[in-house]
């Protein structure tokens, strides 16, 4: 295998023992001896076994962000019907057969201070969805984008969470009707036709 492949290789073997067995729990040498190769290739690719979680909760951040915004405007077009359909999102991950609960709650978890580059890099994780919630929220107008987000994000940890107690896909389901009850109350500014917004724009230039 090429360089990258390898590396590669490593992440995608990494990500599974620390999503089965935890970072703490999940040693170098269940890692290369998974991969095989030599622990000495591990390393001339990670220095560290913490620069080794970090690339793996890079990989991870980048898939699952990119899967969650295709996933959602494949099957809406509204803002405010996207922000439900995450929901549907997090049902099909919780029924994937691997689902042990969210990586980046758990590499908080094991790594408590805040401090630590995989803590800050899992807070960076959540901060960065949040962000896409309230693009969405911003979206589909809602007066107080930045609130909403956080609710969302709340009810997915929230969801997140009793879905890895019970091993089911319900939470999920159960958020996204709570979540279509709160957004169902949201205030949200009317739509200007775009029209209209060229004439307020003119007579406020001539004014």
């Amino acid at each position: 295998m090429r360089r990258s492949e390898i590396r590669d290789h490593l992440l995608d073997i990494a990500l599974r023992l620390f999503n089965q067995h935890g970072y703490h729990a999940t040693g170098i040498d269940l890692i290369v001896a998974e991969a095989g190769v030599a622990k000495t290739t591990l390393y001339r690719h990670f220095e560290t076994k913490e620069d080794l979680i970090l690339a793996a909760l890079e990989r991870r951040d980048d898939e699952d962000r990119v899967a969650m915004r295709a996933f959602v405007e494949q099957r809406a077009s509204d803002p405010a019907e996207r922000l439900l359909v995450t929901f549907d999102f997090l049902e099909a991950s919780f029924s994937d057969k691997q689902f042990r609960g969210c990586l980046f709650m758990s590499a908080a978890g094991e790594h408590k201070d805040t401090a630590n580059p995989v803590f800050r890099a899992a807070v960076m994780h959540k901060r960065l969805v949040i962000a896409y919630f309230e693009e969405l929220a911003h979206a589909a107008r809602f007066a107080e984008p930045k609130r909403i987000a956080v609710e969302i994000n709340l009810l997915h940890e929230g969801a997140m969470a009793v879905a890895q107690m019970t091993r089911i896909a319900e939470p999920a389901r159960q958020a996204k009707l709570i979540a279509a009850q709160l957004l169902a109350a949201e205030k949200r500014f009317p739509l200007v036709p775009s029209a209209r917004r060229e004439d307020a724009g003119q007579r406020t230039q001539a004014s």
